[in-house]
């Protein structure tokens, strides 16, 4: 996957990685911002993603879409279809553009809306990456799980650099007899859950 990403891929991610890089000196509001991972979390989860059994390929917090193609290109290499869901309006334009450009629309479906709302009608979800607002967590933790095949992944960022906000939940998942769970401390920290 890493040896022949396309150009226009490769383009669109630098651009997105200096947004963000400047969003994070010049004092851009949180909430404006991309806060997106870094490029060695996105290959991570990309590698994670290829490894993960069939079924529903999800995201939660789209943003500008950077973390969406690197799950994307695992994707594409797989032949089938992810869905990430974003509820800021200006994101979700800004991650629309990111897949026209990078001509991924057909590995990636673009829900506008909070991912709560849907999940419970998912079912076979085998791999699910979450980077939302930490306060959502631990509810998307009870909505996923049960709806995970075995084998599935559910991967949360933030594990370390927001470890006190994030801690029930990841002593919850540390405890939960249901997966296999560790903290990966590469990025921003990863919180790993594979389903038992």
């Amino acid at each position: 996957m890493f040896h022949n990403i396309p150009e226009v891929i490769k383009k669109r991610m630098k651009y997105l990685e200096k947004i963000d890089s400047k969003d994070r000196l010049d004092g851009t509001p949180r909430m404006k911002r991309l806060r997106q991972i870094p490029p060695d979390t996105g290959k991570f989860l990309s590698i994670m993603a290829a490894s993960a059994p069939k079924g529903n390929f999800l995201e939660i917090g789209t943003s500008a879409g950077y973390s969406t193609l690197w799950i994307a290109l695992a994707c594409q290499y797989r032949r089938i279809k992810m869905k990430t869901f974003e509820v800021l309006k200006e994101k979700v334009q800004m991650a629309k553009e990111t897949f026209k450009v990078t001509n991924m629309n057909n590995f990636i479906d673009l829900v506008e809306g909070d991912a709560r709302n849907y999940l419970k009608g998912i079912k076979n979800i085998a791999f699910c990456f979450l980077d939302a607002e930490k306060e959502v967590y631990e509810e998307c933790y009870d909505l996923i799980i049960p709806n995970m095949v075995k084998g599935g992944l559910l991967i949360a960022d933030n594990a370390i650099n927001h470890y006190e906000t994030l801690k029930p939940m990841i002593d919850k998942a540390l405890a939960d007899n249901r997966v296999d769970a560790m903290v990966v401390p590469i990025g921003k920290g990863e919180l790993l859950c594979r389903r038992i």
